[in-house]
């Protein structure tokens, strides 16, 4: 990025925040601290008024704005590629939030990026199968009010069905977070069970935004992950995987702790030491590889893993005078 482009996208930065520290702004562009403020004496040169104070960093004049900065057709295109995504992983609301949201980027592009846009729409699909089915979309209404309640610090009110049981429940929630892995999923301070709990979307059948504001904590979805995985058990595993196996092994192993492998030995077969976040999920994965696979250690897991294979022996085969 050369310097006039760097000055431009600091008063974009200074527009789009409140407050902008130094330091990040310095490792986001690659740069110098000193080259940072060097930049910045440069837009109060030209008469952007840029206030600065000292450990807490930099902003704006209240009320000064300049028009919006072009989008790049790039930067177009991994928005138009986001649009597609919120159609497919987020609720009804949001999808039609972020494609208005696109309808006005659309009116300010240039021509020619407007034109190149829309010819490269009809060529990005997200297909449904992005979401599994047995993986259901959270229900409608409740994105968008939990992200302003998160904003906002209020208290929500949830109607929640826990569990594979859809054991009923209400709580009060202050929410601190939000994240999609296989579902959607809110983090938040569980004044029932007075600690954080971890609730899915898909799970809530009513929500309530209270008027109720809630005193900021010092967690985010950082120490909560972290606190998450000092739990987990850590448990040292050791696996031999067959030669057949190995490519899709490799592709997972890493969800599932891997921390090293020895060389394969003659016949091809591989030994790899992995410390798996749940004995019981990494036993079902196990069985993908049936035949390719041997557990040497712990026990506990050899025998989870024999338990399960005769549960899924017992499962599929039917009886003769069944048939």
């Amino acid at each position: 990025m050369n310097r006039f482009d760097r000055i431009t996208a600091l008063l974009v930065q200074l527009q789009a925040k409140r407050v902008v520290k130094g330091p990040e702004l310095a490792a986001r562009y690659g740069v110098s601290l000193r080259t940072i403020y060097r930049d910045l004496r440069t837009l109060e040169e030209a008469g952007v008024p840029v206030c600065g104070e000292a450990g807490v960093g930099y902003s704006l004049a209240e009320g000064y704005r300049l028009p919006p900065v072009m989008f790049t057709r790039e930067e177009a295109t991994a928005l138009l590629t986001a649009e597609k995504l919120a159609a497919q992983l987020t609720d009804a609301h949001t999808a039609q939030l972020s494609q208005a949201a696109m309808d006005k980027l659309r009116a300010v592009l240039r021509r020619p990026d407007r034109d190149y846009v829309e010819a490269l729409s009809a060529r990005i699909r997200v297909l449904g199968g992005a979401r599994r089915p047995a993986e259901p979309a959270p229900a409608a209404g409740t994105q968008q009010p939990l992200l302003d309640a998160i904003a906002r610090q209020r208290v929500v009110r949830l109607d929640y069905r826990a569990g594979h049981q859809g054991t009923p429940s209400r709580r009060d929630v202050e929410p601190i977070g939000v994240y999609f892995g296989q579902h959607w999923h809110v983090v938040a301070f569980c004044r029932l069970r007075q600690e954080f709990r971890d609730f899915r979307l898909d799970r809530m059948v009513g929500l309530q935004v209270l008027d109720e504001a809630f005193e900021p904590r010092p967690d985010t979805l950082q120490t909560y992950w972290a606190e998450q995985a000092r739990r987990r058990q850590t448990q040292v595993v050791r696996v031999r995987f067959g030669p057949q196996v190995l490519g899709q092994v490799h592709e997972n192993r890493h969800y599932f702790g891997w921390k090293q492998e020895q060389a394969p030995d003659a016949a091809g077969w591989v030994e790899m030491t992995l410390v798996p976040g749940c004995l019981e999920h990494f036993g079902r994965w196990l069985l993908l590889f049936a035949g390719q696979v041997q557990v040497l250690a712990p026990a506990e897991l050899q025998a989870q893993v024999q338990e399960l294979a005769r549960a899924a022996h017992a499962f599929f085969c039917v009886p003769a005078e069944v048939c």
